[in-house]
């Protein structure tokens, strides 16, 4: 892939060495377990959560509530990146899966920080105006400026935008149903020349005031789909001050693109 925000292995999803910006590589093959949880989850979920009008929730409208309402949060989360199916024996072309884990948390306006904790030891961190990429087993950092480096990636969603009418300046915005228990919204930026062909949402209503980040799901230029989600979600959490600071480890190799 395009190394356009470089660094990070095909292991993460952010920018990434083999191409992508947070959810733009990485994974976690999914397993009976995970599909059994998601199974509970549907059999069990309570019944539609109402808006304050007294109408059902949709994507569009859970979306609106969290961007309103949620200023900071903090959770785990797995990922799984499916990559297009390559020829392999007898010409049978077979889809490839690579997994990872780790912890997120985000601020607005425009911090994050992802640490990925397996198979591979990244992080990024994005401070409101650097975004920073370190490889813990290269001992390498790449630094770069953090304006318009996120524009078509989830991170825009998650930390950036206060509304509805932000994204929709940058992205077409459409309910997708529900799924998992998710409400879900696609977003198909409107730039077509970015690595980002679409992003889907999927969001927990926990009330009609209350909405948590469940899981995102980008489809790429180059045919890559990644899957993330987000487990024991803390919305507006109190984060420590120095959550979004990064200081390069000593000897680091500095790379600025």
């Amino acid at each position: 892939m395009n190394p356009s925000l470089s660094v990070m292995k095909p292991h993460s999803y952010f920018p990434a060495a083999h191409g992508a910006l947070v959810f733009r590589c990485g994974a976690v093959a999914r397993t009976v377990a995970l599909i059994l949880l998601s199974l509970l989850l549907l059999w069990f979920a309570p019944g539609p959560v109402q808006a304050q009008d007294g109408k059902p929730l949709d994507g569009l409208s859970a979306l609106s509530v969290f961007l309103q309402t949620t200023r900071s949060g903090r959770s785990d989360f797995t990922q799984v990146v499916t990559l297009p199916p390559r020829a392999s024996e007898g010409s049978t072309r077979v889809a490839r899966t690579r997994s990872s884990n780790g912890s997120f948390a985000f601020q607005r306006p425009g911090r994050f920080r992802f640490v990925y904790a397996a198979p591979l030891s990244q992080t990024i961190v994005a401070d409101g105006k650097t975004l920073w990429l370190h490889d813990e087993d290269l001992n390498q950092v790449t630094v770069r400026s953090q304006a318009g480096a996120l524009d078509d990636t989830p991170a825009a969603l998650i930390a950036g935008a206060s509304d509805l009418r932000t994204l929709q300046a940058s992205y077409e915005l459409a309910n997708d149903g529900a799924r998992d228990g998710l409400l879900w919204v696609r977003a198909t930026p409107k730039a077509r020349e970015g690595q980002t062909q679409q992003l889907r949402v999927g969001l927990r209503a926990v009330s009609p005031t209350q909405v948590e980040l469940g899981a995102f799901e980008i489809l790429d230029s180059f045919g890559q789909r990644s899957l993330l989600t987000f487990s024991r979600m803390q919305v507006n959490a109190n984060l420590p001050a120095d959550t979004f600071r990064f200081t390069p480890p000593a000897g680091a190799d500095i790379i600025r693109p």
